[in-house]
C-alpha cells in the first residue's frame, strides 16, 4: 500500500496531536459516509517527534464534486441519528437487538480521546448537555488561554455576559450527537478522480451545525455545496446567530494561535450576540 506520513514535533505534542487524528479518521472511516485517508499507525519519528502513516491519496482541490461532498457530510452528520433509529425499531422486533449492531449509538457530546484544533488540545469529556459541552470545553478553555495570555478584559467581560444568553440560542431544539470532522475549513478538503475527501480531522460529537462555521469563515465551499447539505440536514430556526456562537470559537482559537489579529473579530461577535 501506498502511505504518506505527516510530521511534527511541535512543543512536543506530536503524538497526542495525531493519535487524536488517527481516532478521528478512523471513526470517520467507519461511518461509510465521507471519504478520508485510511490511517495506519502513529509512530516516534528519529531524532523526537511523530509520525501519523495513512494511506497515500493522490488529491487534487476540490471542483467537481462539492455537492457530493455535501451530500455525504449531511449523510456523516446523520449517521449517528440513523443508527439510533435502527436500534429503536429493532428493539421493538421479535428476534432483533441484543448487540446485532456493529457500531454502538452515541447518546452524549464529546469523544475518547483528545484531539487538537491547530495545535491546541480540546476537552472532549463526554457531556449530556451540547450548551454545557459547548460553553465549558470549547469556549471556556479558549478564554482562559486569553486570560493566560493578555488578560483582555473586554473579553472577560462580554464572556460573562455572553454565558447567560447562549441557552436562548438552543430553545426548542433537539440536538442528537453527530459525529464531526471538527475543523473542515476549505485547507482540510479535496477530491480525487472517484469523489470528495476530508483529512487532518479534530473529531467529536457534537451539534451538526458546528461544522459549518469554520468552512463560512475561509472560503473554499461553493453554493452548490451548501445546497447539497442542506438538502438533507434544513437550516434548523436561529441557524443564523447559533452559526456566529460556533465561529467563536474558531476565531478565539485563532487570536490564541495567531494573536491579536483576530481580537476584532471575536469581540464583534459577542457583542452582537450579548445584545
Amino acid at each position: 500500500m501506498d502511505t504518506v506520513v505527516e510530521m511534527n514535533g511541535f512543543r512536543g505534542q506530536a503524538r497526542r496531536m495525531f493519535e487524536g487524528e488517527l481516532a478521528s479518521l478512523t471513526a470517520i472511516l467507519k461511518t461509510g459516509t465521507v471519504r478520508v485517508p485510511k490511517p495506519i499507525k502513529v509512530l516516534d519519528a528519529p531524532g523526537g517527534g511523530s509520525l501519523l502513516v495513512m494511506e497515500h491519496l493522490d488529491m487534487r482541490s476540490l471542483g467537481s464534486h462539492a455537492a457530493a461532498l455535501g451530500v455525504q457530510l449531511a449523510d456523516l452528520h446523520l449517521d449517528n441519528k440513523r443508527l439510533g433509529e435502527t436500534l429503536q425499531k429493532e428493539a421493538g422486533t421479535v428476534g432483533k437487538g441484543g448487540g446485532q449492531v456493529e457500531r454502538p449509538f452515541v447518546d452524549q457530546f464529546g469523544f475518547d480521546v483528545v484531539t487538537c484544533c491547530g495545535y491546541l488540545p480540546q476537552v472532549n469529556d463526554w457531556q449530556s448537555d451540547w450548551v454545557t459541552f459547548y460553553a465549558r470545553q470549547r469556549i471556556q478553555p479558549q478564554m482562559e488561554l486569553l486570560e493566560q495570555g493578555s488578560g483582555d478584559r473586554e473579553a472577560r467581560e462580554l464572556w460573562a455576559a455572553l454565558q447567560l444568553k447562549i441557552p436562548d440560542l438552543f430553545r426548542d431544539l433537539d440536538i442528537v450527537p453527530a459525529l464531526l470532522h471538527g475543523d473542515l475549513w476549505g485547507g482540510n478538503v479535496a477530491e480525487d478522480p472517484s469523489g470528495p475527501v476530508i483529512f487532518d480531522p479534530a473529531s467529536f460529537y457534537g451539534h451538526s451545525e458546528y461544522e459549518l462555521a469554520i468552512a463560512g469563515m475561509f472560503g473554499g465551499f461553493s453554493g452548490a455545496f451548501y445546497s447539497a447539505y442542506h438538502g438533507r440536514v434544513p437550516k434548523a430556526p436561529g441557524f443564523e446567530r447559533r452559526h456566529q456562537l460556533y465561529q467563536l470559537f474558531h476565531y478565539l482559537n485563532h487570536w490564541n494561535h495567531f494573536g491579536a489579529g483576530y481580537r476584532g473579530s471575536s469581540l464583534s461577535i459577542m457583542r452582537n450576540l450579548v445584545r
